[in-house]
């Protein structure tokens, strides 16, 4: 006598593979964009705090360059890297910095909406986070 599977035994063990990865993979990818869009907010509040707090050590006079934040210690590094420009985690981040030392905008776009994150985020001077939906 034979031992072995039948080609039906496959094929339901098959089946039940793809039924599982059928749920599984979306809540997978839902539980991803959900911790980028985290990310995000976290990294947008990181550097702003880092900027007023350059303001408060500068009478009131907020950073004008990437570079017044990490020289004066007030960040580590910047979440892509060395200048306040650049894509981590699904998110492409951006500093606007007053030439006067007026204030400063941050931003965090998600980098393929849907898929990488579902926001798009704005901090401004004063540190007010606001979120918007991206758009596709």
């Amino acid at each position: 006598m034979r031992k072995g599977f039948t080609l039906v035994e496959i094929m339901i063990v098959v089946a039940i593979i793809a039924l599982l990865a059928a749920i599984a993979i979306p809540n997978l990818l839902t539980a991803r964009r959900s911790a980028n869009d985290s990310a995000a907010r976290a990294n947008l509040r990181a550097v702003a705090t880092a900027a007023e707090n350059y303001a408060i050590d500068n009478n009131g006079s907020y950073p004008t360059a990437d570079e017044n934040l990490t020289d004066g210690g007030y960040l580590a590094a910047y979440p892509a890297g060395d200048s306040c420009a650049g894509n981590k985690g699904g998110y492409t981040y951006a500093c606007s910095w007053e030439t006067d030392g007026s204030g400063y905008t941050i931003t965090a776009e998600a980098t393929n909406c849907g898929t990488s994150g579902n926001y798009d985020f704005t901090i401004k001077t004063g540190g007010q986070l606001s979120e918007a939906a991206c758009t596709p």
